[in-house]
């Protein structure tokens, strides 16, 4: 898949993707011994991903998808490959350890890379940020799943914690005001996939295991709580220059 073939519209380079998701799956079904269950679900995610990326690129009025989100799409694919192994090994199915730990850290070496091509390219844009986000939240979300199967079920919160977030902000509207950015929230994302992955070899006895989701799970709390703290602090304080600026008006008009 080529830059010129993410041009013309903007559903052709999703659909050159989804032939790599299935190349993808393929190449694991010969060599991984996916069950019919991961495969359909590698697939299925493939499905999904095509198209809501689609469907994002036509709202943005994009017909070309970039170096940059190339390189995003492509972990995107590989997340794909994830979730196939993944899938076969929670219903029971021993898969190869190694390739699963490989996908993933390959998916995640790239997610510095997609960043620094935007940026040297001058073709950052609110899409490709969304884009990047997504595929890394995916991506633990369905590594705390693997972990979970042999560690505990708590390890879950791992990547549910983002998704509860964007729950909780269709019920509480200024969990969505934008956050001051800061260094530490990027080095605790980027650390779970690591952990995560560390977790997944299968190289560290049990406790050491525990231990090592257990301080994920400690530092993305603190990370969000810290974020959670901070957003409720400015909508107060929105709220109060709202209310001393209506008393304000009252007072002038009378």
């Amino acid at each position: 898949m080529t830059v010129t073939t993410a041009t013309t519209t903007p559903f052709r380079a999703p659909f050159a993707g989804f032939a790599a998701q299935l190349a993808l799956i393929a190449l694991l079904a010969g060599n991984a011994g996916l069950t019919l269950a991961g495969g359909i679900a590698g697939i299925a995610y493939g499905v999904v991903l095509c198209a809501l990326l689609g469907a994002a690129l036509d709202r943005a009025g994009m017909t070309f998808l970039g170096w940059a989100n190339l390189v995003t799409f492509s972990r995107a694919i590989l997340a794909g490959g994830v979730t196939a192994l993944v899938t076969s090994s929670v219903l029971g199915h021993e898969i190869p350890v190694w390739l699963l730990a490989t996908i993933a850290t390959v998916a995640l070496a790239m997610d510095g890379v997609d960043g620094q091509v935007a940026r040297r390219t001058g073709t950052t844009s609110a899409l490709g940020a969304r884009f990047d986000m997504e595929v890394d939240a995916f991506l633990i979300l369905v590594l705390s799943v693997y972990a979970a199967v042999s560690y505990g079920w708590w390890a879950l919160a791992i990547g549910a914690f983002r998704y509860a977030f964007v729950a909780a902000s269709w019920a509480l509207p200024w969990l969505n005001a934008a956050l001051p950015p800061r260094f530490s929230r990027k080095v605790v994302a980027a650390q779970q996939g690591v952990l995560l992955v560390v977790v997944a070899t299968g190289l560290l006895p049990a406790w050491a295991a525990v231990l090592v989701l257990a301080v994920a799970l400690g530092s993305l709390t603190w990370s969000f709580g810290r974020d959670i703290r901070w957003l409720y602090r400015a909508s107060r304080l929105r709220e109060d220059a709202r209310t001393r600026w209506s008393m304000t008006l009252v007072t002038g008009r009378a």
